[in-house]
């Protein structure tokens, strides 16, 4: 069975049963979806409805005699399809204004800051991370100082300029260097790191007719200045969160997820998936590690500009209220990037961040 084979009768029940596990994290029974989502149908007619979403994947059944609960398809359905977007009212907005306002004040605790404040807000743990956006290099310049010395020049797309004081153990004509200059730019620039590969490097060596080296040495400072700065920094707070909820009332399991969460490479791995402009929700098997295929992760995306790309998300079990959340997380995400575009720093003007409710997730 397929989504697109599913009656509107089923998505609705499909939908109620899911509405209804995320609050009671309990089974759910035939009876319940009756009585509490108005249909207007037998216990028979639903029980053989639950019985067919069971067959297509949709649902499972812990034990004979138990409910149903979703499964990572059901969810997923549920999320591109069957919920209602929640928003946020006013007062919630005005909630995340103040504790923005009131909690992210100090640029060297920017990251952890963001994290708590999410945590707080959402009551699960939170992730966040800031990530420079890959630069390239834009332009080379090779400056001539004599036969045994020269400096290469290289201009970023992030502005920066990086200079390196090349001394020479043969001599060199200046000619050397003007066609030096010229290859770079053409094999070196508007690429990333690893787009400067021994194909491309032994391709210019043999334009350049290059057998001292020469082009290797521009190459691999070309690498150099562009793995600078790459290193992602990421946080995970409110870890103790986790614990209060019924799912992970065993504590090996719970061991488990915040132990695989306590790593920073962790963490950037797993905000890899995450999108500048959407929501994300990756749920169950689809996260990145094994040890998160019972859990459901939400991210979304902030620019922090100076080509700093901001990640914010939380971690929970696969029950999460998956609407209200993304509805947050965009909100906070959209208060973050304001300020960044707002002040340039984080630093400053937290208080110019203003939130209008519904408008800001739309």
């Amino acid at each position: 069975m397929t989504a697109l084979e599913l009656s509107e009768r089923k998505k609705k029940i499909l939908a109620a049963v899911i509405d209804e596990y995320i609050t009671t994290a309990e089974p759910v029974g035939s009876k319940s979806v009756s009585e509490k989502s108005g249909f207007n149908l037998s216990s028979a007619t639903i029980r053989n409805e639950l019985a067919e979403l069971t067959a297509g994947g949709y649902l499972e059944q812990p034990h004979t005699s138990a409910g149903r609960v979703p499964t990572p398809a059901g969810y997923r359905l549920y999320v591109n399809e069957l919920m209602e977007r929640h928003r946020l009212s006013q007062l919630e907005a005005e909630t995340i204004n103040r504790n923005l306002d009131k909690k992210l004040n100090r640029l060297d605790k920017l990251l952890a800051d963001i994290g708590s404040v999410t945590s707080e807000l959402t009551e699960y743990p939170a992730l966040s991370l800031a990530s420079p956006s890959p630069a390239v290099i834009k332009r080379f310049d090779l400056i001539y100082i004599d036969a045994h010395t020269f400096i290469i020049v290289a201009m970023l797309t992030s502005g920066t300029v990086k200079t390196k004081l090349v001394r020479l153990p043969i001599s060199v004509e200046q000619s050397v260097m003007q066609k030096l200059s010229t290859l770079a730019n053409a094999n070196f620039t508007g690429v990333t790191e690893a787009g400067i590969t021994p194909v491309v490097i032994n391709a210019a060596e043999r334009a350049a007719n290059d057998t001292k080296g020469f082009v290797s040495v521009i190459a691999g400072f070309a690498i150099e200045i562009l793995s600078e700065g790459q290193t992602a920094e990421a946080y995970i707070t409110g870890g103790a969160n986790l614990l209060r909820l019924p799912e992970y009332r065993d504590p090996d399991k719970a061991h488990k997820v915040l132990s695989w969460l306590s790593e920073k490479d962790h963490l950037i791995k797993l905000t890899e998936a995450g999108d500048a402009k959407d929501v994300k929700v990756m749920i169950g098997p689809e996260n990145v590690a094994e040890e998160l295929r019972d859990s459901g992760v939400i991210l979304a995306g902030y620019n922090a500009g100076d080509n700093i790309q901001g990640l914010i998300g939380v971690v929970g079990p696969t029950r999460m209220d998956y609407s209200k959340l993304a509805a947050k997380l965009s909100c906070i995400a959209a208060g973050l990037s304001r300020v960044f575009e707002t002040n340039g720093e984080a630093a400053r003007g937290f208080d110019k961040l203003m939130i209008k409710g519904d408008d800001a997730v739309e």
